[in-house]
């Protein structure tokens, strides 16, 4: 495990991606004694990649498809007569979603885990897999006018002017006029160079930022940014921002 001092994102000379922006947002979490059966139709329904098995107060494990196939569905036993207790796997491994990603990725491999549980003031708030670190892009750094609308329940309230400084298919640094507070539900309006229709697309606030952009740019004291967590994205628009992004994100012998 990294010691504590070495948990924070250390500045580099490019902005960092942490681990909020590449995981998937929310935790199924279940009791230890419920049977492999409710687990695998749990994980059917809700699409994770994972369970969190909370056994006792400091007993944790994960359930993952892997797990049922294996130790239930190879060794010809009963899945309704199993409890998740007994096939999960231990110990979990938990990083604090504003670490920098390569953290996550240096904990992957010191502990052998493909899965991490992100956590923000020791709660869990997301799942990140060695999958989400392989196939998602870092943020692509731009300057797109956007609109943020603050969610009034189900209806969109007040509207806001901001910019996209950064982007990806998971989220958005925004650069906003307003002080918007974390957990706040927004629409985030934009369109795209290159793309023809607009995107209008749901998000929760993470957390806001203070710091020194990179390559030079530094945010006005009165243009606060905001971190944008995309949620329910469609496919399609997750596969058009995906495409735009890695088409206009700075080769790797740029960067050096």
């Amino acid at each position: 495990m990294l010691n504590k001092d070495d948990q924070r994102p250390k500045t580099t000379n490019h902005q960092i991606t942490v681990v909020a922006h590449m995981m998937t947002p929310g935790v199924v979490q279940i009791p230890g004694d419920v049977s492999v059966t409710e687990a695998a139709s749990l994980l059917e329904r809700e699409q994770m990649p994972c369970l969190l098995v909370k056994d006792t107060e400091s007993c944790f494990g994960l359930m993952t498809p892997s797990d049922i196939v294996k130790k239930v569905v190879a060794q010809g036993l009963e899945p309704d007569e199993i409890e998740v207790r007994t096939i999960m796997t231990r110990p979990v491994q938990f990083i604090e979603y504003d670490r920098a990603v390569e953290d996550a990725s240096t904990l992957m491999m010191s502990t052998g885990t493909a899965i991490l549980i992100v956590t923000k003031q020791d709660q869990p708030v997301g799942v990140i897999t060695a999958r989400d670190l392989v196939l998602s892009p870092k943020r692509c750094l731009t300057s797109v006018p956007a609109t943020i609308s603050v969610m009034d329940g189900d209806s969109p309230g007040a509207q806001h002017q901001s910019t996209i400084i950064q982007l990806s298919h998971v989220g958005a640094l925004v650069e906003s006029p307003t002080l918007l507070l974390p957990g706040t539900k927004v629409l985030l309006s934009f369109s795209l160079p290159d793309l023809t229709s607009p995107l209008t697309i749901r998000g929760t606030i993470l957390n806001d930022y203070d710091q020194t952009l990179s390559q030079g740019r530094t945010r006005a004291p009165s243009m606060p940014g905001v971190d944008i967590q995309f949620t329910n994205l469609s496919q399609s628009d997750q596969s058009r921002i995906k495409a735009w992004v890695l088409q206009n994100s700075p080769k790797s012998s740029d960067l050096s």
